[in-house]
């Protein structure tokens, strides 16, 4: 089946992007158990680019294939799982990156929806929570979401500008953002 790009994003309504969201139905990576472990030779860089033994991995359609099959043990180590074996991954920061926002309304009734660089969609809610996240080398800290599980996605810089914006016009002493019910501050980390 050939690779078909999604819709823009600014074209959908929320119902839509509901409906897209609940068609992709992921693997249930998290209740595979595979005893069968090796090396992917695989690594997502802290921009989002997937590799392969050195090489980038540029076909859309391969690294959304991949994607689904990620998970992320408790312990921080990323997989590569299919039913008979996982394979691990080496993952620089986030394993996906943020690369454009939707907003519908404003203060407490918004609704915000994420598109990854692997062209899933997220909304932000109680589920997928955005969090401040100190960084390891002492800089700002950098806004994360959680996509599932335990992987979460890092905000592209505009994005990130773009949430920051509206955060800082509806209340600039602490700023912060509503989605789907849930306030996110991100003003402090977590």
């Amino acid at each position: 089946m050939p690779y078909t790009p999604p819709p823009d994003l600014a074209s959908l309504s929320l119902t839509e992007i509901a409906e897209l969201t609940a068609q992709r139905k992921l693997p249930p990576v998290e209740e595979w158990e595979p005893e069968t472990q090796s090396d992917s030779f695989m690594r997502i860089t802290a921009d989002g680019r997937w590799y392969h033994k050195g090489g980038e991995i540029k076909r859309p359609a391969m690294v959304r294939a991949f994607s689904s099959l990620l998970r992320c043990d408790d312990d921080g180590r990323h997989w590569l799982v299919t039913p008979f074996e996982k394979q691990a991954i080496e993952v620089d920061d986030a394993p996906f990156i943020a690369v454009e926002v939707k907003t519908e309304g404003k203060g407490d009734a918004r609704h915000l929806v994420l598109r990854l660089n692997s062209d899933d969609l997220v909304m932000l809610d109680g589920d997928h929570p955005l969090v401040m996240r100190d960084q390891a080398d002492g800089s700002a800290a950098l806004p994360y979401v959680n996509v599932r599980g335990n992987l979460w996605a890092k905000l592209a810089r505009p994005v990130y500008y773009e949430l920051a914006e509206m955060a800082l016009a509806e209340n600039s002493g602490s700023p912060g953002l509503w989605s789907s019910g849930s306030y996110f501050d991100m003003g402090s980390t977590g």
